[in-house]
């Protein structure tokens, strides 16, 4: 591929929902080692993969139910805690891409994911996005939506969408 412009993947990647489970979610390793198995492949040079972590804001700004905010020095450690999270998951992806030489860029938004994967690929114009899913049936849809369905529909470049494997679904599918 030389002289050619290498041909750029976005990645939307979350974390773990499972408690006690501090990494990168099952949907989101499951598109990532789907897209070097089966797109990268041995071209590394051909492909760059930028990571985009988008958190969601807590509505009540509560999001441990279980600790405790007595004081403003309470909230701005909950919000490093949150930005280390976020830069803790995204340093797995890179340092995974520097292993095998991939490029790559990975950067931290916040809001609704489905509304800023699909405005940061309008911003950054990627050839193509790839995002986990998790399967869900009908009625777990209809209560928890889907991020993968809403890019699907309304990103500005082709979309493909990696379900998870049977076996790595946990007991309560929701959980990712």
């Amino acid at each position: 591929m030389e002289g050619a412009e290498a041909t750029r993947i976005m990645m939307g990647v979350n974390e773990s929902t499972i408690k006690g489970y501090p990494h990168a979610s099952i949907s989101s390793r499951g598109a990532f080692d789907w897209t070097l198995q089966k797109i990268v492949r041995s071209n590394t040079s051909g492909f760059k993969l930028l990571f985009l972590h988008v958190q969601v804001p807590d509505e009540d700004g509560f999001d441990d139910m279980d600790s405790l905010y007595a004081s403003p020095e309470d909230f701005k450690n909950m919000k490093h805690r949150d930005r280390t999270r976020g830069l803790h998951l995204l340093e797995y992806f890179v340092n995974r891409c520097h292993e095998i030489g991939v490029a790559c860029e990975a950067w931290i938004k916040k809001g609704d994911p489905k509304e800023v994967i699909c405005h940061e690929v309008k911003r950054v114009q990627p050839d193509l996005l790839v995002v986990g899913s998790r399967g869900l049936g009908p009625f777990q849809r209809v209560f928890v939506g889907t991020v993968s369905e809403f890019c699907q529909k309304h990103a500005e470049c082709p979309v493909i969408s990696i379900k998870r494997r049977a076996d790595e679904t946990p007991q309560d599918p929701v959980d990712d």
